[in-house]
């Protein structure tokens, strides 16, 4: 047994305790990605700190700090918590829709105008949405998490701000959601004759869901990728551009503020959706390699920390808490490279964007909190509320 394990529970209540149980591995990285954020919006703006390094350096020195507070949160508040917060962000979802407080931005209706400050509540659905799967599944059997008809429940937990924020139209949200629960369901046991059914069924519906259910302009985004020279100077812009900055790079790069995509202002969006495309134009294959070798570096060391946790809770929150940020790269990733649409899911703490790294930063706390609350256990029923 290691040496925390040894530890009095008493002992590991204490700050000093916490802290050392801390994964500072995990930290160092996630800060090494953001410092590389920091650096290419410090390049792309022409050797300037606004208008958008010096916020995002700030941003996550900030959501640093607010990280660690949280990982020093025990998992039963996480827990008392889940249902309220989903229900609460639920609410502001449905504001948008419902409310004049909904704002349009980008073509879709997806930010919340409280007059002092704009939240894009979608974000911070995918969190709520999460500890409330958490929740959902500490309290019911494997059995029933394999294959039941209680598992009406957390489907719907999923489906309700799924249909809502596409709706509204926010198609990249809307798939980071799905496809989160989603895996959060795989993780927590499904049967995979039920996971095959769905991938069959999802198979049939996108086809006739992409050509009658989408706008205009998301189907081209859609269908766009497919054959993206059938638009040059169109819809097809920011995939050739963005295929030209990868390929550009070659093996080392063309050097640090020298790339012609991003300083000639070819590659759209290069601040946010595109910035991955701008490492690799700059530092070619072995940067942009080196950088997924960070994600590919959290991702592991997260489902580590899941997977040491002894409560059930802790477990699928930290699992799905790390799929949401996996898919966020993979996504992006492969939106970049010409593999998926252009959906418009930025590249975690490496793009520009204060809602996701919240977002990013928040779920990182709950899995450090995870990490250091290994040992806690929490009371199986729903008495806890």
């Amino acid at each position: 047994m290691t040496a925390s394990a040894l530890t009095r529970p008493g002992e590991r209540d204490r700050l000093s305790t916490k802290i050392t149980e801390l994964d500072w591995r995990l930290v160092g990285l996630l800060c090494v990605v953001a410092f590389v954020g920091t650096a290419m919006l410090y390049s792309i703006a022409g050797g300037e700190w606004r208008p958008w390094a010096l916020n995002h350096a700030i941003r996550f020195g900030a959501l640093l700090v607010v990280m660690l507070v949280l990982a020093m949160v025990h998992p039963k508040w996480w827990f008392r918590g889940a249902y309220p917060l989903y229900g609460f962000l639920l609410l502001l979802v449905l504001m948008i829709e419902f409310t004049p407080l909904g704002y349009v931005a980008g073509g879709a209706r997806n930010w919340l105008n409280l007059g002092f400050i704009r939240i894009q509540p979608a974000e911070f659905m995918k969190l709520g949405l999460v500890l409330a799967l958490a929740r959902w599944y500490h309290s019911h059997t494997a059995q029933e998490a394999r294959w039941s008809w209680k598992l009406l429940f957390p489907a719907a937990l999923i489906g309700v701000p799924f249909i809502l924020v596409a709706k509204q139209p926010d198609l990249g949200s809307a798939m980071i959601i799905g496809l989160t629960g989603g895996a959060v369901m795989v993780v927590a046991g499904l049967s995979w004759r039920v996971i095959a059914a769905g991938a069959i069924a999802a198979a049939a519906i996108i086809p006739p869901f992409v050509m009658f259910g989408m706008k205009e302009y998301q189907r081209n985004r859609v269908l766009t990728f497919l054959s993206p020279e059938s638009d040059p100077s169109g819809t097809g812009y920011n995939i050739i551009q963005s295929k030209i900055a990868l390929g550009s790079g070659g093996v080392l790069g063309k050097g640090y503020g020298l790339g012609s995509q991003s300083q000639l202002e070819f590659l759209p969006e290069r601040h946010t959706d595109f910035i991955f495309s701008t490492v690799a134009e700059e530092f070619g294959f072995v940067g942009s390699f080196a950088v997924l070798a960070c994600y590919i570096a959290i991702i592991l060391i997260a489902l580590r920390i899941a997977s040491l946790a002894h409560s059930h809770f802790g477990r699928i929150a930290a699992a799905g808490m790390t799929a949401f940020f996996a898919l966020f790269v993979l996504i992006n990733g492969a939106m970049v490279m010409g593999l998926a649409p252009v959906v418009g899911v930025p590249m975690p703490l490496l793009s520009h964007g204060g809602s996701s790294m919240m977002t990013v930063m928040f779920g990182f706390g709950l899995i450090l909190s995870t990490r250091v609350h290994r040992y806690a256990e929490l009371p199986k029923g729903h008495g806890l509320f």
